[in-house]
């Protein structure tokens, strides 16, 4: 029986298929069914420039072309990739991103449909290189984890055991037990790793950052950072959490850095599994935040990773009971703890974007002017590009995770025993806005925030704010020079001169290999006497339906999924969304914060395609289908 959510009526295409009809108005420079202004070709060549690896060769771009990569990668330097299987190197990895094919852990091939422009391996700094190092035996190095990771590796031990040899080996890594640390095998791990992103950097077609993971973890309350280095200067060893689980002790080794010419930033990920810690009104230590604090986190952390494998940090239902989309892969535990909770509270990115606007009205100071950035997370050197390609360090499917166990298990248990195998998501990715892909002006749009992040297709979407936009800006071909030239990017600031409401520039395109988009929003944060308020505003439709003025919502577009198949309706959704908006609520003696956020129509989750194809009925209790996504970095009005 043909079952599907939603009406009756629609007829249905694979995604691929609807990709290609629906995305092809986008790339010939069609105007899309839906979009808030009718700009033509011109228009819309400006938004697809520059997406193309034959367009990253040409001559810099003032106006800035979009690139997408991840700047969250493990390989088999990583302790905890090495114990799942993974023996991908550095190199392979960036070989990966590049566009070749790639042997997955569990021994099948994987590759990206599309290379990406940009990429940055980040192993874990503690114990870099040690597990492979263990198992070497060229290297004479002595310590009682080798046995345990050679009969894990092996496969010598099985069942309770297996998971009891798991967690001896964890604990030393977590420095319960003495961990195998050998700073020659660090330091030349170290090397290789600066090494392999050296080797495959091409200025002009793919970039490469030397980075590291640091792993700050305070009773698995994590505290996490990816290092990444604008250059070829780097130090000779990093800074990891056997210096300190502070992350202000990373960030005064990073300015040391800076001052001896090696330039980086750090990017804090899953604060969603922080316990509250990672935006927390207060100092490591528990001391009030101040100036100096707002300084040196700003200046050391200008980005956020919001989306990822193990969950997304936009907002949670707790803290934003008027969103609609708050919902959306939410990880309510802490991160390596188990299923051990984790507040909301300090813990997600819209929360902290509110209280730096309280912060700063009550004491002039902001420590949380960041903007986005998206990442996979993955542990084989190689992340899915798609929702529908997921795979775990096990493969995919995810028995256990996503289908049951086949034979059953003897316990008649259908599912694994913790639910955070299911929890995962093939989230995302880092698109910029930068001249030319390269290591400069990539890092320089890190550091201005002119990022999006991604839940993995290639969105790309733009933001601008100016007092003195005209009301044809939207349907100009020359509207990105004028947009740059009368007002700020995302992730600037706007001074509100007297009582005139900002104009704002909200643009976004669909990547044509995924569902066309449904509606675009943009996503408010305010302070009105000392409170903090956020609201979400549509502000446009698809299939040429127009935002109810009073709900600030667009109707139901009517896309559907096919839940047999996975396909999507053929006859939904735009190829592009563009609109110059005014908020109708503006006070201009309020301090406010404005980022985009554009929804696709709905698709099937990982789990949902694995029912597909295994043949059986998608779980019960996950989300069936999920609606991809993208956000701009924010810019903040000043009254």
């Amino acid at each position: 029986m043909l079952r599907h959510t939603g009406r009756s009526g629609n007829s249905f295409m694979p995604l691929s298929r609807a990709a290609a009809a629906i995305g092809a108005a986008a790339l010939l420079g069609l105007t899309a069914a839906g979009c808030a202004g009718d700009g033509g070709t011109a228009v819309e060549a400006a938004q697809d420039a520059g997406t193309t690896r034959e367009a990253a060769t040409a001559e810099p771009n003032p106006l800035r072309n979009a690139y997408f990569g991840d700047l969250h990668v493990h390989t088999n330097f990583s302790y905890d990739a090495f114990l799942n299987g993974t023996r991908a190197t550095p190199h392979d990895a960036y070989r990966y991103a590049k566009g070749e094919a790639l042997t997955h852990p569990a021994g099948f091939e994987i590759q990206l449909d599309a290379p990406l422009d940009f990429y940055a391996v980040t192993d874990h700094a503690s114990f870099l290189g040690m597990l492979p190092a263990l198992m070497d035996p060229a290297r004479d190095i002595s310590h009682p984890a080798g046995a345990l990771v050679a009969d894990f590796v092996s496969g010598a031990v099985t069942g309770d055991a297996r998971a009891e040899a798991r967690r001896d080996i964890r604990a030393y890594t977590l420095g319960q037990s003495e961990p195998p640390h050998d700073p020659d095998v660090v330091r030349s791990a170290w090397r290789e790793t600066v090494a392999a992103a050296e080797n495959h950097y091409e200025p002009g077609r793919f970039t490469t950052f030397v980075g590291y993971e640091f792993t700050g973890s305070p009773e698995n309350q994590n505290l996490h950072r990816n290092v990444i280095f604008r250059g070829s200067a780097v130090p000779e060893l990093p800074f990891s959490r056997l210096d300190s689980f502070n992350p202000e002790a990373l960030w005064a080794w990073m300015d040391r850095n800076r001052e001896a010419g090696m330039e980086a930033l750090a990017i804090p990920h899953n604060s969603n599994g922080s316990n509250g810690l990672m935006f927390r009104l207060a100092t490591y230590a528990g001391e009030p935040l101040d100036a100096a604090y707002a300084e040196i986190r700003n200046r050391n952390e200008p980005l956020v990773e919001i989306t990822q494998t193990k969950g997304t940090s936009d907002t949670h239902p707790a803290l934003s009971p008027n969103d609609e989309w708050a919902d959306f892969e939410i990880w309510s535990y802490r991160i390596g703890g188990g299923t051990t909770p984790s507040q909301p509270n300090g813990s997600y990115v819209r929360e902290a974007y509110l209280n730096g606007l309280r912060l700063e009205e009550e004491r002039g100071i902001n420590p949380f002017r960041f903007g986005l950035v998206g990442a996979t997370d993955n542990h084989a050197g190689a992340g899915p590009g798609r929702e529908s390609d997921f795979f775990t360090a096990g493969g995919a499917p995810q028995v256990g995770s996503s289908i049951p166990f086949d034979p059953p298990r003897p316990d008649g248990r259908l599912y694994s025993a913790s639910p955070l195998g299911a929890l995962r998501g093939a989230s995302g990715l880092t698109g910029v806005w930068a001249e030319e892909n390269t290591r400069e002006a990539i890092y320089d749009a890190f550091r201005r925030k002119e990022t999006f992040a991604t839940t993995g297709p290639r969105m790309r979407v733009r933001f601008f704010a100016g007092y003195d936009y005209p009301d044809d800006l939207a349907d100009d071909p020359d509207l990105l020079a004028r947009a740059y030239a009368g007002g700020v990017a995302m992730g600037g600031e706007l001074a509100a001169p007297g009582s005139r409401a900002p104009r704002f520039l909200a643009w976004a395109s669909r990547d044509p290999s995924s569902a066309p988009l449904a509606r675009l929003q943009v996503v408010k944060g305010w302070i009105d006497g000392g409170e903090a308020h956020e609201r979400i505003y549509d502000v446009a439709c698809s299939d040429g339906l127009t935002v109810d003025e009073t709900t600030h919502r667009c109707p139901d577009n009517g896309a559907r999924v096919n839940l047999d198949d996975c396909s999507i309706s053929a006859d939904a959704g735009a190829a592009e969304l563009r609109t110059l908006w005014t908020d109708p609520d503006f006070d201009a003696a309020q301090r406010a914060i404005y980022y985009v956020r554009v929804l696709e129509n709905p698709s099937c989750r990982w789990s949902t395609w694995d029912a597909v194809r295994a043949g059986v009925e998608p779980r019960p209790d996950l989300p069936a289908t999920l609606q991809e996504r993208a956000w701009s970095s924010p810019i903040w009005v000043a009254p």
